[in-house]
């Protein structure tokens, strides 16, 4: 792109940038044309992705960051296969908000999440289910607050749960500062490795208000398209993965004998979300949380702060 003078001479206008990508550049240069940036927890380490590639990792077990947009709802997704990884491939079955399959999955476990039967206890490794959980939010760095828009997606572990010793999932948070008289868009939230954890899990508390034209930009910054592509799942698109056939549903029961056996390939392996195992995520019904509706948000400030 170095010889392309027209770019250095003359920056793409404004207007030009707010039309968008059309179906003819799409077509054009190739993919989805999407350029989503995310943050990862891959290996117990926050590492930022754009267009489905690693640009930095943090070597620090915390980031700070400010929450602009979340999905109303807790989305699920189904893995048939077994986890390769550094291979992308879409989920078997996947829902949007948690209640029914995605209509553009072509392969429904079942007719609601409920009635499916993996969401059965054990229908994943060990005693866990095999379709899980995940929130997913639309956030920006603290240090950065009118920069880029990234999607974090993080798995039942980190979302539910009751708070112990101070560290509170995410609901849990939430619902404190809530409790207080806060806002959980208005501060911002610092995220922590849970160390003891086998999976990668993440911690939320409070760090510092936001000011006056930081909450404007935050407020901005939430209704972009960048925010809302973030907290939409687009799985075919995801870090430029094609869409593609998603597998077969696995069978149920024993298989019949053919009559001249012939040698099978061995299963496609399908990519699993990166925290592979979780315990089972209920949905029970909401968790109190341990701060009363009188406490000030400045003494909620003052007990998590463990720096």
């Amino acid at each position: 792109m170095s010889n392309l003078s027209l770019f250095a001479n003359s920056p793409v206008p404004a207007h030009i940038k707010a039309a968008g990508m059309s179906d003819l550049a799409k077509s054009l240069a190739g993919g989805s044309g999407q350029s989503g940036k995310r943050i990862s927890t891959k290996g117990g380490v926050f590492r930022l992705y754009s267009d489905g590639k690693e640009v930095a990792a943090i070597e620090d077990r915390f980031l700070d960051i400010v929450i602009v947009r979340a999905a109303p709802k807790v989305s699920r997704t189904y893995y048939a296969g077994l986890y390769v990884d550094g291979q992308a491939t879409p989920p078997t079955c996947w829902s949007q908000d948690g209640d029914v399959p995605d209509a553009a999955c072509k392969t429904k476990q079942a007719a609601t999440c409920v009635s499916c039967p993996m969401n059965v206890k054990g229908s994943g490794q060990g005693e866990s289910r095999a379709c899980r959980y995940s929130q997913r939010l639309a956030v920006v760095l603290a240090n950065d607050i009118s920069g880029d828009v990234m999607q974090l997606s993080l798995a039942a572990t980190s979302v539910f749960g009751r708070e112990e010793g101070g560290n509170h999932p995410l609901q849990s948070y939430a619902r404190a500062i809530v409790a207080a008289g806060g806002d959980p868009a208005k501060l911002v939230t610092q995220m922590r490795f849970d160390t003891k954890a086998p999976v990668p899990k993440l911690f939320f508390k409070p760090v510092r208000w936001l000011d006056a034209d930081e909450i404007d930009t935050c407020a901005t910054q939430g209704v972009t398209p960048e925010a809302e592509r973030a907290v939409l799942m687009t799985v075919s698109q995801q870090d430029g993965v094609p869409p593609v056939s998603p597998p077969a549903p696995l069978a149920i029961g024993p298989a019949p004998t053919p009559v001249k056996p012939k040698p099978k390939p061995a299963p496609a392996a399908v990519a699993a979300p990166e925290e592979a195992a979780e315990p089972e995520v209920r949905r029970a019904a909401p968790v109190k949380t341990a701060v009363p509706a009188a406490t000030k948000l400045s003494s909620t400030l003052s007990e998590w702060d463990d720096e």
